[in-house]
Order: C-alpha cells, then sequence, then structure tokens
C-alpha cells in the first residue's frame, strides 16, 4: 500500500490558491463538551482571528453565546443526542435523519460559491450519515475531519472491547459482522453496522472529496482498510498548549495524575488499583460514572472533578507523571501532548496512537494496559526512576513536546494550507 508522508503547518508546500471567502463548520455540537468540540470551536477562533467568514451548521441548539461574539453566523437543527432520544426514535432517525439532510442542503444552496470550504467535524451523535448525501454536490470542497474513526469503523474505535484486543478485520466484513465487539450488546453492534452500511450510501468513499483529516498517521492504515484511497488522507496533528509556561519539577514530586472522563473504557479503574497496589498518590481530573463507586471503594484517591483548562497548571504542577491508561486506541490523545509540553512525564496505555512517539522521544513509558503486572511494573519503573533521569525527562518534553502536537498556530495554517489545496483541485459534480 501506499504510505502517505504526514501533512503538517510547518513542512506543507504553499499552494498557489485563493484563501476561501468563507468555511462552512458542521458539528454535532456548539458548545465544548468534547474534544471534537473544543477543537472545532478553536479552529473557528483562528480563522475569526484571521478576518475569515464562519458559519457554524450544528446539530444542536446552537445556543453558545461565544459564536455572536465571534461574529459567526449559526444555523442549528435543534437536536438532541441520540442517547437522549426515546429508543425508538434513536434506532430509526440516527441511521439516516432526512431533516440533518435537507437543513445542509439549504444551507449550500444559499452559501455555496467557489471561494466557500466545507469542513464536517463529528456527525455521529445528532447529524447522521445524511448530511453526506446533501454534501456530495460540493465534495471537492468539503474536508472531514477524523477526530475518531467513525468514517471507517462502525464502534468508531477499532477496539474489540469484549476480547479488549485492537480490531485487525476490515469493516462490515463478515468476521467484522459476526464478531461481538460492542460495549453494550451485540444487537447495538448490528445497529451500528446498519448505520455504517447507510454511510457508505451515503459517503461515496471514491468521490472527490477534498480530502480526510487524519489527526495521527497511524489513522491512515484503518481507513484504507475500509476503503477509502490512499490520496484521500492527509496527516494534520493536533494543537496542544501546555498546562503551565515554567516546567512542572516533576523529579521532586511523587502524585500521579489522570485528565480525561472516569470511564472503564478509559482505562480508569486499571489505574486506581495500580496506584493502590504500586503505592503512590493519585489525583483524577475530570467526571463520569466511575465517580461513586472511587470514592466508596477507594477513598485514597483524590478525586478534583471536571475542572477547566485554566485549572489545570496548578493541578498538575506536584505530579510525577500523568497515566493515560486507555482500552482502546485512542487516534491522538490531548492530554499527553499538553502534559508533556509542561515537562510532565507521561505513562500511556500501548493501545494509544501517541505511545510509541513518546518512548521514541524519551517523554515517558508505555505499558499493555491489560496485563496488570506490565501496568504495575511501569508504574514502579517510574516511582524508581533516579531524580537526574527523570528530570531530563520532564526536560526532554520541553524541548521535544512540538513533535507530539502542533502550536495552535501552526494547526490553523495547516488546516487554511488544506482548505487551499481543495480549491485549488476542486472538482464539483
Amino acid at each position: 500500500m501506499t504510505r502517505l508522508a504526514p501533512i503538517t503547518a510547518p513542512t506543507a508546500k504553499p499552494v498557489a490558491a485563493p484563501e476561501p471567502s468563507r468555511v462552512v463548520m458542521i458539528n454535532d455540537h456548539c458548545r465544548p463538551n468534547g474534544g471534537a468540540a473544543v477543537l472545532m470551536l478553536s479552529a473557528l477562533r483562528m480563522l475569526r482571528a484571521r478576518g475569515m467568514a464562519v458559519t457554524l451548521i450544528t446539530g444542536d441548539a446552537g445556543d453558545n453565546p461565544e459564536l455572536a461574539e465571534l461574529g459567526v453566523e449559526v444555523i442549528a437543527a435543534g437536536g438532541a443526542d441520540l442517547l437522549n432520544r426515546p429508543r425508538h426514535q434513536a434506532a430509526t432517525r440516527g441511521l439516516h435523519d432526512p431533516d440533518a439532510r435537507a437543513m445542509v442542503a439549504a444551507a449550500i444552496a444559499r452559501l455555496d460559491g467557489p471561494g466557500v470550504v466545507y469542513h464536517v467535524h463529528n456527525w455521529s451523535q445528532i447529524l447522521t450519515p445524511a448530511i453526506f448525501q446533501a454534501l456530495r454536490p460540493v465534495a471537492g470542497r468539503c474536508l472531514l475531519h477524523a477526530h475518531d474513526s467513525f468514517l471507517a469503523c462502525p464502534n468508531g474505535m477499532y477496539m474489540d472491547y469484549r476480547h479488549l484486543a485492537v480490531c485487525q478485520r476490515v469493516p462490515l466484513g463478515a468476521d467484522c459482522l459476526r464478531t461481538h465487539c460492542d460495549k453494550r450488546s451485540y444487537p447495538h453492534k448490528l445497529w451500528r453496522a446498519a448505520r455504517h452500511g447507510v454511510l457508505y450510501r451515503c459517503l461515496d468513499r471514491h468521490a472527490p472529496w477534498g480530502g480526510i483529516i487524519a489527526i495521527h498517521p497511524r489513522q491512515v492504515a484503518g481507513f484504507e482498510r475500509a476503503g477509502y484511497p490512499a490520496g484521500l488522507l492527509h496527516v494534520l496533528r493536533n494543537p496542544a498548549r501546555p498546562y503551565c509556561d515554567t516546567r512542572v519539577p516533576a523529579e521532586t514530586n511523587h502524585r500521579l495524575v489522570y485528565v480525561g472522563r472516569l470511564e472503564e473504557d478509559k482505562g480508569v479503574m486499571d489505574l486506581v488499583r495500580s496506584a493502590r497496589r504500586t503505592g503512590q498518590p493519585l489525583r483524577l481530573i475530570g467526571d463520569g460514572a466511575l465517580v461513586r463507586r472511587i470514592r466508596r471503594d477507594h477513598p485514597e484517591v483524590e478525586l478534583a472533578g471536571w475542572r477547566s483548562p485554566d485549572d489545570m497548571g496548578a493541578l498538575v504542577r506536584d505530579a510525577r507523571a500523568l497515566v493515560v491508561p486507555s482500552h482502546h486506541p485512542e487516534p491522538f490523545g490531548l492530554v499527553i501532548a499538553e502534559a508533556v509540553k509542561s515537562g510532565l512525564p507521561v505513562l500511556v496505555s500501548q493501545t494509544g496512537a501517541l505511545a510509541g512517539d513518546v518512548e521514541r522521544l524519551g517523554v515517558g513509558l508505555a505499558f499493555d494496559v491489560f496485563d496488570p503486572a506490565a501496568m504495575d511494573a511501569a508504574m514502579t519503573r517510574m516511582r524508581d526512576m533516579a531524580v537526574d533521569d527523570l528530570r531530563r525527562m520532564s526536560e526532554r518534553g520541553m524541548t521535544r513536546g512540538d513533535a507530539l502536537a502542533l502550536t495552535p498556530a501552526a494547526w490553523a495554517d495547516g488546516l487554511v494550507a488544506l482548505y487551499a489545496r481543495a480549491l485549488a483541485g476542486a472538482g464539483d459534480v
């Protein structure tokens, strides 16, 4: 198979094409309720700072006051997440929502022109695959951002949750369909497979789309396995800001920290149990279904709750390492880059895309989250690392962190370069 060289802002070749006259962002949500929405809003702010006209098509109510302050036009479906709808409605409209298709088609009819670029972020929680039917006539000027793998894999993660293994199957192949890999149930797996079939009908994988933006080179093989042409895929790593401007003195600290959802698939209970076995203090920063269980069964663990980005510097200042023990293959892992850029070493599950980068750069350790002994060994190695060695690991993070993630400005440059490329090569049908 052909392998693509990653496209990043610092190395992308200049494209002889004008900047877009308008960027139409499309996302399930307008508020920062997850990684995709946070990045969508970051892109939106940076585009507005450059004076570009931006329209946001959102699946929810569009009730984010910041958008009006930024001068962003909002087109809102007023829909609810599938998990919050009546079961019968989620099961049917969740496959294909004709109202979402009509909304996007109407927006294109009103806004479209040769300089308009369309940028799709998340669609799987509200908008459904129907939107891609509306976008097909402007495919050449439409970029699809792969914040996850839902464009390729029915469960969005290439993860066999029942067997705790990264999945290597071909999506919708016979082996895929007979495998119960879903976190909930096999009938739910079949529903997701049915939706993926609808996606393949709505999203012609061989149409002249402007491109799929992968957030790490490891994503590319999964999209090729799903039948997307290699030439459609462009790698643009996510942006990350450090938690703090000065280096975290990790070598003098003893506490481990975790940042993210407190859920089983994030490996939080594996971390809590390993911290107890290895005798290390642990702070969990985030919220989720496991809060009550941890509070009841593990009173030694500090539960800091959900915190804003402005709080993070103080919360990691006394940390020795950040631990990211996800079960599934995280396509990126923004918290890893944010920690490393702050001089905070990381302990990461081998399933994650950044695990190899972390070890190659010497800014942390990777471990098998499904092997308690291996996880304990990595945790113990970090706990007992010599002061000078840990200080050097921390310092490498400060100097090499930009190899994990782009700066926000470089990321914005990369997006604009991809928009220009799409405009230069667009062949609308």
